[in-house]
């Protein structure tokens, strides 16, 4: 599975967009200071994924993020907005297409 992911900065409020097979291993990549982009926005907070079966939908919906603010707020804002449906879930938010999936070391919660 190939993820596309939001990270905010906590230190400036500004969001990161990428895409990945493993989201997990590269928030902590974010976070240790080892992804040039983001070294200097430390701490960074998974706002939440969203998954591709195949790698060239996850880059397309990558770019599509990167380059038209309309569908970058629409992801933020969905992202955001499931937030506030999962009570007592933390920092971050999974997104998959087949519907909420519990527990897990992040809190996971479905964006479509």
């Amino acid at each position: 599975m190939f993820s596309v992911y939001a990270l905010k900065s906590l230190k400036d409020g500004k969001y990161y967009f990428g895409q990945t097979e493993n989201v997990i291993k590269r928030v902590i990549e974010h976070n240790k200071g080892r992804v040039k982009s983001t070294k200097f926005r430390r701490p960074l907070a998974l706002v939440g994924y969203k998954t591709f079966t195949i790698r060239n939908e996850a880059r397309w919906f990558e770019y599509n993020i990167k380059n038209h603010s309309d569908k970058k707020k629409k992801f933020i804002a969905d992202l955001e907005n499931f937030k506030t449906y999962a009570s007592g879930q933390t920092a971050s938010v999974v997104s998959t297409k087949g519907g909420h999936r519990p527990g897990g070391p992040l809190a996971r919660r479905e964006v479509n």
